[in-house]
């Protein structure tokens, strides 16, 4: 089961159209994030967050709509996606796809971005995926992988998010040959040569991102 996390990022970075598609799957909005679902006809299964970005009457909107609403105060351990992210796990879901969570600040952007990596996420890291109109970020544990080719995605990078160790991109087009970094370092603008091409590393984390230039 896939359960869609939306949060509150700035809206010129959210795929409107494919989030519309998925209006009869499992969503949780995260702080402005519930309120953009009802606006597009979705009910969240959760809304939650410490729901700063809203006004008083806002939030009484919600209340009267959305029967689960979590509210956490502004000072605590998780962030707001955080804390969507975690709820989607107990809802046991086999894919957490995150939505509204790039574009606008630079800390928030990092602190999404790095949100597999922390020890109560990581056994559920390769479920998780970030999505917006220009990037799909796929998280990878060590191994031999087939990806395919998405729909629009023009480019395809790697970037090791931990030291790893021996990273082989087999057939894309600028190859890799048993590479490995102490330092995050991402290998941008490569480029898929067949609908499937494959990629393999002995060690670390790392994000694959697929993406394109334009808004999508």
């Amino acid at each position: 089961m896939r359960v869609n996390v939306l949060v509150g990022g700035p809206l010129e970075m959210v795929p409107t159209e494919l989030i519309l598609q998925r209006k009869d799957e499992k969503w949780i909005g995260v702080d402005r994030g519930a309120l953009r679902l009802l606006k597009w006809g979705i009910k969240p299964v959760l809304a939650i967050g410490d729901f700063d970005s809203v006004t008083g009457d806002e939030l009484q909107g919600l209340e009267g709509k959305i029967t689960r609403i979590k509210t956490y105060p502004p000072e605590k351990d998780y962030t707001d996606t955080q804390l969507g992210v975690k709820f989607a796990i107990q809802e046991q879901a086999d894919e957490i796809e995150i939505f509204g969570a790039t574009g606008g600040r630079l800390d928030h952007l990092l602190a999404n971005l790095f949100l597999p990596l922390q020890s109560e996420f990581k056994p559920y890291l390769t479920r998780i995926k970030i999505i917006d109109c220009q990037n799909v970020v796929s998280y990878y544990l060590p191994g031999d992988y087939t990806i395919s080719r998405l729909p629009h995605k023009k480019y395809l990078a790697f970037v090791n998010l931990t030291p790893v160790r021996g990273l082989t991109l087999k057939d894309e087009k600028y190859p890799l040959q048993n590479w490995s970094s102490q330092i995050p370092f991402s290998w941008t603008s490569n480029e898929f040569t067949a609908e499937e091409n494959h990629f393999s590393f002995k060690s670390g984390i790392i994000s694959v991102i697929q993406c394109s230039d334009q808004l999508k």
